[in-house]
């Protein structure tokens, strides 16, 4: 810009009969961009903006923070996401650029709940998330259980977290708790979510909890945090600090804030006698698909997934897809595709024997998939597959509960 403002310098400017505040992004389309102290952006006319002062640098590194090896030792395992993001000057977005040690000084709260090591298995958009980052971070984990961590934190995305929780949920049978955690809004936002988020997961990592759980806000005040299983959790809206819901299921207990209080439901697991160790099964099986049936659908789009040794289906109500569509599901059955039915109406179960389609389905040879998620049984049929071969015990094994994914309704006593 001519007017000597640089990006991340403060500025300020009367606009619209306001007096507003916030530090310069870039040019755009003839106006400068601004991110105001509200966290939106504004673009406006450069030249009436005023340069308050320039904005000093970040150090790339920081001074080491003291931690009190007295306290429980605990792991934060990062993979990015808005939890551990900050802004971007040159383009306005929010990106994931921070390291784990950055979480302790912006959270400086945690380092009164535990001793902390830090581990960076991968810094991305959770958009980007893959099964190998899946193996990558489940080994992660159990190692830093295998050094003595009394819980683990996994700060994520969020878009995709219920996915990464539900994988790790099957990948390794843990004794102590391991906490997915990320935030809807990013640090430099007043309404920001981290802090609470951050603080909660770390007093679930000192409870007495003993599996895989997400913990986010539960409502939209700053009141408590939910700890959800991470086979039963969704996100359920876009933007809303309270977006993480427990499906079809009771929450594992709860995070008071901020007294950091942690209750937890009877149903939760509980952590192992000290010195057990975690048990790794990280085989996946990555030919596995998911597939939203719509009105409409052409067969064709079944028969893309010719090749693959697993897919999932959305189904309607209780597990259906149009008539025109069963003879490409048992075609891919016939081939050694193991075809798991879900419901998109989410909460429910899966019933392929009420209608005559779906007994046309069941003869088809689909699985039914129960109450399951369809991305919690997605992932559960990647490492059912990269563990069984044998078509009928993929089967069982896909009706069978074995991390919490199938409620109480389920038949088989599960």
């Amino acid at each position: 810009m001519s007017t000597g403002i640089e990006p991340g310098d403060r500025v300020g400017c009367t606009y619209a009969g306001k007096e507003l505040e916030g530090f310069y992004i870039t040019e755009r389309d003839g106006k400068a961009v601004i991110k105001l102290d509200s966290g939106y952006n504004l673009g406006i006319d450069a030249k009436i903006l005023t340069k308050l002062r320039t904005q000093a640098p970040r150090p790339h590194s920081a001074k080491k923070i003291e931690q009190d090896e007295s306290l429980p030792q605990l792991s934060i395992v990062s993979t990015g996401g808005t939890i551990a993001s900050k802004i971007d000057y040159r383009t306005g977005a929010v990106t994931s650029q921070f390291e784990a040690d950055d979480i302790l000084r912006a959270i400086p709260g945690l380092a009164k709940i535990g001793h902390f090591s830090a581990q960076v298995p991968a810094t991305i958009l959770s958009e980007n998330m893959t099964p190998a980052i899946w193996r990558k971070l489940a080994s992660t984990v159990c190692d830093e259980i295998k050094k003595g961590s009394r819980g683990v934190i996994v700060t994520h995305g969020t878009d995709t977290m219920a996915y990464s929780a539900a994988a790790l949920s099957f990948m390794i049978e843990t004794p102590v708790p391991i906490v997915f955690v990320g935030s809807q809004r990013s640090a430099d936002r007043p309404s920001s979510d981290n802090v609470m988020n951050g603080l909660c997961s770390a007093a679930a990592a000192v409870s007495d909890l003993g599996e895989v759980s997400v913990v986010m806000h539960a409502t939209t005040n700053d009141d408590y945090c939910a700890i959800h299983r991470g086979t039963r959790v969704r996100k359920m809206h876009t933007s809303r600090r309270d977006a993480f819901t427990t499906i079809g299921s009771d929450i594992l207990g709860t995070v008071d804030y901020p007294s950091l209080d942690v209750k937890l439901s009877c149903s939760a697991a509980r952590r192992k006698e000290e010195g057990t160790e975690p048990v790794l099964n990280d085989k996946l099986e990555e030919k596995v698909g998911i597939l939203y049936f719509y009105p409409g659908m052409s067969p064709e789009v079944v028969e893309a997934f010719k090749g693959y040794r697993g897919l999932v289906v959305m189904g309607t109500g209780l597990g259906h897809t149009a008539s025109g569509c069963i003879p490409a599901l048992r075609s891919l059955v016939k081939d050694g595709t193991s075809v798991v039915m879900t419901s998109q109406c989410l909460n429910g179960r899966v019933c392929d024997r009420v209608y005559d389609t779906g007994r046309d389905l069941l003869n088809a040879g689909i699985i039914e998939g129960g109450d399951m998620l369809p991305e919690a049984a997605m992932v559960k049929l990647m490492w059912v597959l990269g563990n069984e071969s044998d078509p009928d015990r993929v089967a069982e094994l896909m009706r069978t509960n074995l991390r919490g994914e199938l409620g109480r309704c389920t038949p088989n006593g599960l």
